[in-house]
């Protein structure tokens, strides 16, 4: 059956592909037989927004729904091509997946090896090697500097073998806390190239989250800057790294590359230059060989308990489905300059600045500052300056430039401008509308996409689609070999059933497995299968509820667990209840996410105070932001702080905070029966307490 499958998919490719077979240099892939796939696309007939030469291979396909439906119904053999043809290999694989989605297990391209930064990197080096990889669009507008694909390569090469001169090896969790920057990218490319999964944490963490992060992963390795620079301000990288590694036994080195050139305190054989030790290396490296289900990063998100958790990534699987939805979602052409903002701490940062444009070949940029830096029209000046074709942001920054004159956008040519994206959270219609019409001039396609750190990629987006096909706001298409489901999620004697047809709402899950989801939870297998898996039986459950209008298109509606999404951050609400309960005053606290017209959510909280507790409860309020900062990160502090006598519990001790969110938006009379609490009247007294915050706010 396997065979007989593959010989399907070879007959596909070569019915749309020139094929020929290349060799790497023995200097490159060492005594590997480095045979490798490498193909010439042949001028593509199935009607798509974006050509796919290899759909013309497969039986009944003549449209984009077609295709869809295909990808569906076969998705091994649709897969399959698009691994062969679009992925450089080692060696082929022999089974295309393995997966059994009611246990989670997932596995893709079995037997297959490969080696993610030769993708990335060697195989452009060797068509188009003075190609622009990055432009590093750094914190002063103007000062931007362009790197080649033979740069970039030369550069993860030394780095490679400046790890490896330090004892990484296969299989070492390496972390990596730097500012968007090119060394960055080449330390991510470097882990890929010698096989160590890196551990990338956004480098606006406290030196107690990125210390968290290091001890779950258990790295002994971490890569930073001297400083960061970020809308004209200097942030001491190194130090948090320091107060971090203070805490972290297991840690043997700290790669510390140059930013601003400041000179930072060095601790004798523990912290050593980048730039000096990479000066002592070669710039070339052979690359590890790495199975397909080999880890290749891993990225930790928060969840609904106080713990973050470690989202890994495999290697063919999460580079195909990123170089796919990259290529299809946004139409990246041969020689198009492509914009994601996102920081690479991130996983829009991982798959839309770094993996999937770099696979194909794209020129992508680094955006190092803020959308309001030196002012409103940074972005916008950016596009015309760079001439960039497609742009990917998050809608706090849309909510935020939409409040200024619309002469801060109309001021610069955004011409070049094609395709117009947008990540993180529901993007409202006046913001989509302000975005497509001002900035896209209503001819840019508005490409809202919804996606997750576990999915890998985008799975619901409005692109591509047959040419031609409207553009609603939302999100809108399944992906290709995404078959979303809904379920009801209402208590009562028809949760857990699924809903079917039009016009329906409930909890958002996925049937069938596609090759970039995550493999599991570093170090907790049991979470990630009580969390993705069990919930729905037989799918994977978001975590996210969505809508299906009467056309059959997708609507996100929002979290249905306790994640806040900030600015496109997702944060668990138990993380920012753990920090705040270390106060010494506070005996329990109770975070919700309440709606922000700019950053879409922001957390509320709810505090108890210990009893006999008398000190004045604006400087706690203060000590609580201040510890929140500290412990987590900037963005996770409180908007509001309210100090209640008690919080609205069930009898079993459950918080419902379901009464906390209808009071933090002033709907008091949507609270329903409360008769069934613990204590009752606590909800009238939180109410009562809210209402007086608001008017000492206002006055």
């Amino acid at each position: 059956m396997a065979a007989a499958l593959l010989k399907a998919i070879d007959r596909a490719v070569k019915s749309s592909f020139s094929i020929r077979t290349s060799v790497f240099p023995p200097a490159r892939f060492g005594r590997s037989v480095a045979r490798c796939l490498s193909t010439t696309p042949a001028k593509a007939s199935v009607q798509t927004t974006t050509p796919m030469p290899e759909a013309d291979g497969f039986p009944g396909v003549h449209t984009h729904q077609d295709l869809y439906d295909f990808s569906l119904r076969e998705p091994d053999t649709f897969w399959g091509t698009l691994a062969k043809s679009r992925i450089q290999w080692i060696k082929s694989f022999d089974r295309v997946s393995d997966c059994d989605m009611s246990a989670g297990k997932i596995e893709w391209f079995l037997g297959g090896q490969l080696n993610v930064s030769v993708n990335t990197l060697d195989r452009h080096v060797q068509k188009m090697p003075d190609k622009v990889a990055l432009i590093w669009e750094r914190d002063e507008p103007g000062t931007e500097v362009r790197i080649t694909y033979r740069e970039l390569l030369a550069m993860t090469c030394q780095l490679a073998n400046t790890l490896r001169s330090h004892g990484v090896k296969k299989g070492d969790r390496v972390c990596i806390y730097m500012p968007n920057s090119p060394i960055a990218v080449a330390a991510m490319q470097a882990c890929a190239r010698i096989g160590a999964p890196h551990s990338v944490v956004f480098a606006g963490f406290s030196a107690d989250a990125l210390a968290s992060r290091i001890q779950d992963a258990n790295c002994e390795t971490v890569i930073t800057t001297d400083q960061a620079v970020r809308g004209g301000k200097v942030i001491e990288l190194k130090k948090t790294v320091d107060d971090a590694v203070a805490n972290c036994p297991m840690v043997k080195r700290v790669l510390v590359a140059q930013r601003t050139g400041k000179e930072v305190p060095m601790k004798h054989n523990l912290d050593f230059s980048l730039e000096e030790d990479m000066c002592r290396q070669s710039t070339e490296c052979t690359p590890e060989i790495m199975d397909s289900e080999d880890p290749l990063f891993m990225l930790y998100t928060s969840g609904s308990t106080g713990k973050p958790k470690g989202i890994l990534h495999t290697q063919a699987g999460y580079l195909l489905y990123a170089t796919m939805t990259s290529k299809f979602a946004f139409d990246i052409r041969e020689d198009d300059i492509f914009s994601c903002v996102a920081d690479i701490g991130w996983i829009t940062g991982h798959s839309y600045v770094v993996y999937g444009p770099l696979s194909n070949g794209a020129t992508t940029v680094l955006f190092e500052s803020i959308p309001t830096y030196p002012n409103p029209g940074r972005y916008w000046e950016m596009v015309e300056r760079l001439k960039i074709n497609q742009f990917y942001l998050a809608p706090t920054a849309v909510r935020l430039l939409l409040k200024f004159d619309e002469s801060w956008v109309k001021k610069y040519d955004r011409s070049t401008l094609r395709k117009l994206g947008c990540v993180g959270e529901p993007l409202n219609v006046e913001a989509g509308d302000w975005y497509s019409q001002v900035v896209g001039e209503g001819r840019c396609d508005l490409v809202d996409t919804w996606w997750q750190t576990e999915t890998g990629g985008i799975m619901i987006t409005p692109r591509p689609s047959q040419p031609g096909a409207e553009i609603l706001h939302g999100p809108m298409r399944p992906f290709f070999g995404i078959e979303p489901v809904l379920f009801n999620d209402e208590p009562g004697p028809d949760q857990g059933k699924e809903l079917t047809g039009k016009d329906v709402s409930g909890a958002l899950c996925v049937r069938k497995p596609w090759p970039g989801i995550a493999r599991t939870i570093f170090g907790d297998h049991e979470r990630y299968l009580d969390t993705y898996f069990r919930p729905y039986p037989g799918t994977y459950f978001s975590g996210d509820g969505a809508h299906r209008d009467h056309k059959g298109y997708y609507h996100i509606t929002g979290r249905m667990d306790d994640v806040i999404n900030i600015s496109g951050h997702r944060i668990g609400t138990a993380e920012i209840e753990d920090a705040m309960d270390e106060h010494h005053d506070v005996a329990e606290t109770a975070v919700i996410g309440t709606p922000h017209e700019v950053k879409g959510e922001v957390p509320y909280a709810f505090v108890i105070l210990k009893e006999g507790v008398r000190r004045d409860e604006e400087d706690i309020a203060k000590e609580l932001k201040d510890l929140v900062r500290k412990t987590i990160a900037a963005y996770a502090v409180p908007d509001t702080i309210l100090i209640t006598p008690g919080l609205p519990k069930t009898r079993s001790g459950k918080i419902m905070r379901r009464i906390l969110r209808k009071i933090s938006t002033d709907k008091e009379e949507e609270l329903g029966d409360v008769s069934t609490l613990a204590e009752p009247s606590v909800v009238d007294a939180i109410v009562q307490s809210h209402k007086a915050y608001k008017q000492r706010i206002r006055s």
